[in-house]
């Protein structure tokens, strides 16, 4: 995938490389997890909620992919604090960055309204639809 005309194709001052975060966010495994992070109510989305939308993938391997993710700075880790966390539920999620959000709307890739529709078709368990429904920390 080449960035359209005007895109950022290179660091743009503030650690974010545009090219790198495009390479690695559109690599098909790393795509869907994208695609799922996009599509969800609440804008983020844990590894088991990523475990259940993408049966292929072992948790491990997700862990993997949203590493490559967070490190070209397209995906942002968010954690509840200690004191914060409900026992049995997680505690970390996963959202878009605003540069990631900005570079790929400007080269239309990950629409929000298609993916939160095609999120919205999946039947989820009672387990799934708890942490759907959990609030979520903002970084």
């Amino acid at each position: 995938m080449i960035p359209e005309e005007g895109a950022e194709a290179s660091d743009t001052g503030d650690g974010f490389d545009a090219w790198r975060a495009l390479q690695k966010a559109t690599d098909k495994k790393r795509a869907d997890i994208i695609a799922d992070i996009v599509g969800h109510p609440e804008d983020s989305i844990s590894v088991e909620e990523l475990s259940y939308m993408n049966p292929p993938l072992s948790e491990d391997s997700i862990r993997r992919h949203l590493k490559t993710l967070v490190d070209v700075g397209a995906v942002q880790e968010c954690t509840f604090a200690a004191g914060e966390r409900d026992r049995d539920y997680p505690y970390k999620f996963y959202r878009i960055t605003d540069e990631a959000r900005q570079l790929f709307d400007k080269n239309g890739l990950f629409p929000v309204a298609p993916w939160q529709r095609q999120y919205q078709t999946v039947g989820k368990t009672p387990r799934i639809r708890d942490i759907e429904q959990m609030p979520r920390p903002r970084s």
